[in-house]
């Protein structure tokens, strides 16, 4: 009896990792076939209990670990989301640092952990408990990117100068105002630091071993674009599928430093990279005309590889106000639904499907400990904390989370229409207005909006004869008011609406469209 017991356990625990077992990464194919839906997540705060609701973990209360993520992962999975982008999970510098935690992207090792992630109480080790929640994902058909930072810390510095750019007088550099971080020498084309290559490489290695899926590079465009073709070259040698995401955009123009590299985002592609950022973080500038201009900018760049490549829907990110904070819930909603439908992979930071504004009660007040040399809660207001120990994203807006799960689940049930369907820009007379088609031979999507934030009632005629008695139609988001015939859509919009309607010779249900 005591055997056949042992036996059966032993087959239950086979039969619990089997999902793992089984997990192939298939990342670097996900993403450029624009199926990677990404959440960015930062460990210290993911599922951290604020009891006392001040924005930051005090004495006592629990600050968010890899153990404890592993609760909200179901939720993800949940929301749509089959990717997690990790923020840096490596020690941070304590010395000249900003927050009382240290800022995630001053890296002061390559190597090891942060020991704010772990759970003391656990008895796996550091690295254990990161490839537990690795696995966790992976049993959830979900992948993990970890976060390469740019820069290194002070305590970093001191201990390895060898690592840095200094100026004449042997000072380490401050690159722009990120000031809690100095500037690596990576060297120059064809004379590569070979110490901070090694520190790369040992990185890599160490995010292979814990099962990650691939990185994301902080500001790539500071470093040489052989130091990444090395870099990249090193890393799909070990797994063909680890992915690269490079932070960088076409708009950025010039470096952090007049003593830093800069690589712009054409070039780091060509270096190896599988995607980028693009710039459509600046949705919250643009007018409709802009946002098609950069999707036909990005339709264009990307096919001019003989490799394929592809983008990120960066229009909210750590590094980006929050967008209920710019124009409130109907601007998250507006930027759902672009998620879903436009052919690049949608990205967002936790906290956005919710509507949290990032508000921290106590943020940039003296507080009474510090792990650091900063007795200040220093936050970027309105953006995710990453200086400090703070609580979880939040928000109560149910109409955002509703509105991102249905984009999400709309997207996932068009995915080869959308990102393989033929994208046509729709001429409107409204500049703030934009109109598109994606279209196969038996559907088509069609997506109205407005980035006019304090005028609505925006009249919209767009031309469309393929919208034939033949085709039935469906009002995927938005109201019905919408008069449909053989040759026109009208419609108007409201301040930071968007519409989006499916077409389909075979759609029960639907409505007829009328001669």
């Amino acid at each position: 009896m005591i055997k056949k017991t042992a036996i059966l356990i032993a087959l239950l625990c086979s039969m619990s990792n089997l999902s793992y077992a089984d997990y192939t990464n298939d990342l670097s194919t996900l993403f450029l076939e624009n199926k990677a839906v990404i959440c960015g997540i930062n460990i210290r705060s993911f599922n951290s209990k604020d009891t006392n609701q001040n924005g930051f973990i005090d004495a006592g209360e629990e600050n968010g670990t890899f153990i404890n993520a592993i609760d909200r992962l179901d939720e993800l999975k949940d929301l749509g989301i089959n990717t997690i982008h990790l923020l840096p999970v490596t020690p941070t510098g304590m010395l000249k640092a900003l927050g009382t935690a240290g800022s995630l992207y001053a890296i002061s090792d390559f190597e090891n952990i942060n020991e704010q992630m772990i759970d003391q109480n656990s008895n796996l080790s550091p690295k254990e408990q990161v490839k537990k929640f690795v696995d966790e994902c992976h049993k959830r058909n979900i992948r993990v990117i970890f976060d390469l930072p740019s820069c290194g810390s002070y305590d970093l510095f001191l201990k390895h100068p060898e690592l840095f750019v200094k100026d004449e007088k042997q000072l380490s550099i401050v690159p722009s105002d990120w000031t809690d971080v100095r500037l690596f020498n990576t060297g120059t084309k064809y004379n590569l630091n070979v110490d901070v290559l090694n520190a790369h490489f040992k990185f890599i290695d160490m995010v292979i071993s814990l099962g990650g899926d691939g990185i994301r590079a902080d500001v790539a465009t500071i470093k040489p674009g052989d130091f990444w073709e090395v870099l990249i070259s090193h890393a799909k040698d070990k797994d063909p599928q680890f992915m690269f995401l490079a932070e960088a955009s076409d708009s950025w123009r010039e470096p952090p430093s007049v003593y830093s590299e800069f690589t712009p985002y054409n070039m780091l592609l060509k270096a190896g990279f599988d995607g980028y950022y693009g710039s459509f973080f600046n949705l919250k500038e643009w007018n409709g005309e802009d946002l098609i201009n950069h999707i036909k900018f990005n339709d264009k760049l990307l096919k001019s590889y003989k490799n394929p490549k592809s983008a990120i829907l960066s229009f909210t990110t750590h590094d980006e106000l929050s967008p209920v904070i710019l124009h409130g819930e109907d601007y998250s909603v507006l930027i759902a639904w672009l998620e879903a439908v436009l052919p690049y992979n949608p990205y967002i930071i936790d906290g956005f499907q919710t509507g949290d504004d990032y508000f921290y009660p106590l943020a940039n007040t003296k507080a009474e400990h510090s792990f650091t040399d900063d007795d200040y809660y220093f936050v970027h207001r309105g953006k995710l904390d990453i200086f400090n120990l703070s609580r979880k994203p939040g928000g109560n807006s149910q109409k955002i989370y509703e509105n991102l799960k249905q984009a999400y689940q709309f997207r996932n049930e068009n995915i080869e229409l959308i990102t393989k369907g033929n994208f046509i820009p729709l001429k409107v007379k409204n500049k703030n207005l934009f109109a598109f088609s994606i279209s196969d031979k038996n559907n088509k999507i069609i997506v109205l909006g407005n980035l006019d934030f304090e005028n609505g009632n925006n009249k919209v005629k767009i031309k469309d004869n393929k919208s034939n008695k033949h085709y039935k139609f469906e009002i995927i988001h938005g109201n019905d008011n919408i008069k449909i015939n053989k040759k026109h859509i009208e419609t108007s919009l409201e301040p930071g609406e968007i519409k989006v309607l499916k077409f389909s010779k075979e759609a029960k249900g639907s409505k007829d469209i009328k001669g």
